[in-house]
């Protein structure tokens, strides 16, 4: 699997970590097949060996392939994508991670980078800036969005977010929230 360095041709172009021109294969586990799928396509165009899959139950046996990148939904249909990331470690140390998921806030990218991640991207994100992601090292990281969330952006992502893991239960969301339930009631039906 891996190249001598004298393998290499002169001149060409080497992005940002060693593993990049070694070994490209690459994890993608999400749920969404249609986005799945385009990501993959485009990432394989880009010369990376891709093995996509649609949930944690599905990339597990993965894992003890050792691919050198992932990219891992948060929100797989059945269980979370950060289950993954242990696996991921154990079987590659040097394993480049990269966290996607619909519900974009500070928390959600916290754990993801505190269980290893090295990047966390809010979808829909498309390969260019994936692959700006995994190939990122050190001083190279990607610039910041050109057009970040708006704060309302942001406090609706929050808002669905504990309303998703409360069951959508308004009481116990707005409790966590510490909200007015008739509060809560207003910004989701004016948002839903």
């Amino acid at each position: 699997m891996s190249q001598t360095a004298g393998g290499e041709q002169p001149g060409s172009a080497v992005v940002a970590v060693a593993t990049s021109t070694q070994d490209r294969t690459l994890l993608i586990a999400d749920d969404d097949v249609a986005f799945r799928n385009r990501i993959a396509r485009a990432l394989e165009l880009r010369g990376f060996i891709v093995t996509a899959v649609g949930s944690v139950s599905e990339a597990l046996p993965q894992t003890s392939r050792s691919p050198a990148f992932a990219v891992l939904d948060l929100r797989l249909g059945d269980r979370n994508g950060l289950e993954l990331v242990g696996p991921l470690r154990q079987a590659r140390s040097d394993i480049r991670i990269l966290v996607l998921t619909g519900y974009g806030n500070i928390a959600t990218a916290v754990a993801a980078v505190k269980e290893g991640a090295v990047d966390y991207l809010a979808k829909p994100a498309d390969a260019d800036a994936i692959e700006q992601a995994l190939m990122a090292h050190g001083r190279n990281l990607p610039p910041p969005p050109s057009n970040p969330m708006s704060v309302d952006r942001v406090r609706w992502e929050h808002i669905q977010r504990v309303f998703e893991q409360y069951d959508r239960n308004v009481s116990e969301t707005a409790r966590r929230l510490n909200m007015h339930r008739r509060t809560l009631q207003r910004i989701l039906a004016k948002n839903g």
